[in-house]
C-alpha cells in the first residue's frame, strides 16, 4: 500500500480498528460507528481525493448489504455486521467489498475452526454445520423461522464471532496486495 493510499484510507482501517476492539469486548458493533463510516465514505467520495465516485460508493454500500442480507434473515450474522460491510462499501465500491468478503469468510471460517478446536468443539461444529445447511438447502418447505431457530440452538461456540475482525483484516489484505486495489 502506498502512502498515498494509507492517507486515504485512513479513516475507515481506524474505524475498523475501532470496531473490531469494540466488538471483541461486547460482540456489538454501534450504529453510530456504521453510519458515521457510510456516510464519511460517501462524502469522501465527491473529494479530489476521492477512493470511488458517489455511484460507486453507493453501489459498493449496496453489495455490502446484499452480501450478508441472507445470513442476516436467518440470524447468522447481526445488524451491526451488515451495517459495518456495507459501510465499508461505501468506501472500497462494489468490486473490492465483493473481495473483502470473499476474504472474511475464510478469515471467519479460520477463527471459528481455530475457537472450536480450542474448545474441543470440532465434531460439534461440523454435525451443526451439516444440520443448518441441509436447513438451508430445503429453506422453501421449512420456511426462514425454521432455518433461523435451527441456526440458534445449534451454536457450536459460546459467543457470537466478532465479525469486524476479520472484516477488518480482509480490508487490510485487500488493500496490500489485493488484484486491482490500492
Amino acid at each position: 500500500m502506498t502512502w498515498h493510499a494509507l492517507v486515504v484510507f485512513a479513516p475507515l482501517v481506524v474505524t475498523l480498528v475501532l470496531a473490531a476492539a469494540i466488538d471483541l469486548r461486547s460482540r456489538r458493533i454501534p450504529n453510530a460507528l456504521t453510519g458515521m463510516l457510510a456516510l464519511v465514505g460517501f462524502v469522501q467520495s465527491f473529494t479530489a481525493a476521492h477512493t470511488v465516485t458517489p455511484w460507486q460508493s453507493i453501489l459498493g454500500l449496496l453489495t455490502g448489504a446484499g452480501l450478508l442480507s441472507a445470513l442476516f434473515a436467518i440470524g447468522a450474522v447481526g445488524g451491526g455486521d451488515l451495517k459495518l460491510l456495507a459501510a465499508t462499501g461505501a468506501w472500497l465500491g462494489p468490486r473490492l467489498v465483493f473481495q473483502v468478503f470473499l476474504v472474511e469468510a475464510i478469515v471467519g471460517m479460520f477463527i471459528v475452526l481455530v475457537t472450536c478446536g480450542i474448545h474441543g468443539r470440532l465434531r460439534l461444529l461440523m454435525n451443526n454445520s451439516i444440520l443448518l445447511a441441509t436447513n438451508i438447502a430445503h429453506v422453501n418447505h421449512l420456511g426462514t423461522d425454521h432455518v433461523q431457530a435451527t441456526g440458534q440452538s445449534c451454536r457450536s461456540i459460546d459467543r457470537p464471532l466478532p465479525y469486524a475482525v476479520p472484516i477488518f483484516l480482509a480490508v487490510i489484505f485487500i488493500l496490500s496486495f489485493g488484484k486491482g486495489g490500492i
